[in-house]
């Protein structure tokens, strides 16, 4: 069985599952045993996994087209710069790795909020990579993640974790999350090379 099978066999594993669960017990109460509407919906895990495993090479091709004079312009006040943004993808990647890992070990993680800052109080930028050495650490950790996620079954994919930034937390969530990061960074970085002044986005 090839690793998509196996992909399709879990979600199926997943689904029978939700079946098994009265509607009722679907409620804010299930949230205690691990199941929630979120993560009872889970039919797109293949595609998220794929999405993780395509985005290195994607992000690789896109950083090349970027000239360099572009990479260290602060296009304003509190903006971080490109090559900030690839720094910063990269170094989240370990972070990221061990939140899949305590899913993976734990019933339960209780999880801390990722929020580096200089001596803990003013947020910092990201500490400017290499762009060789950041697309290089980014790919090798998401290979990483992806061993775990490939590996885990339908009883680690259930697991919910408790997070203080948000309402519901999960393996499901997060890694749906890390993809969605990938691609805000990736869009925001657009928008830094090629946005005219007028239409570039503030974020406050």
């Amino acid at each position: 069985m090839d690793f998509i099978d196996r992909l399709r066999v879990l979600s199926t594993q997943i689904t029978n599952t939700k079946d098994m669960i009265p509607l009722g017990y679907v409620t804010a109460s299930s949230s205690a045993i691990g199941f929630t509407p979120t993560t009872l919906s889970m039919q797109d895990i293949p595609d998220l996994l794929a999405g993780l495993r395509r985005t290195p090479k994607i992000f690789n091709e896109f950083v090349k087209t970027i000239p360099e004079r572009k990479l260290n312009l602060r296009r304003g006040d509190g903006f971080w710069t490109i090559a900030e943004h690839i720094s910063h993808l990269a170094e989240v990647q370990p972070m990221l790795l061990g939140r899949f890992q305590r899913f993976v070990q734990e019933e339960h993680p209780q999880i801390i909020p990722f929020n580096p800052t200089k001596d803990g109080d003013e947020p910092v930028t990201p500490a400017s990579l290499s762009t060789d050495a950041a697309l290089l650490q980014f790919a090798e950790y998401r290979k990483k993640q992806l061993v775990l996620l490939e590996n885990a079954d339908a009883g680690v994919w259930q697991r919910v974790a408790t997070h203080p930034e948000y309402d519901e937390y999960s393996l499901y969530i997060l890694t749906r999350h890390v993809l969605l990061h990938d691609y805000w960074h990736m869009y925001r970085i657009e928008e830094l090379w090629l946005t005219k002044e007028a239409y570039l986005t503030r974020l406050e």
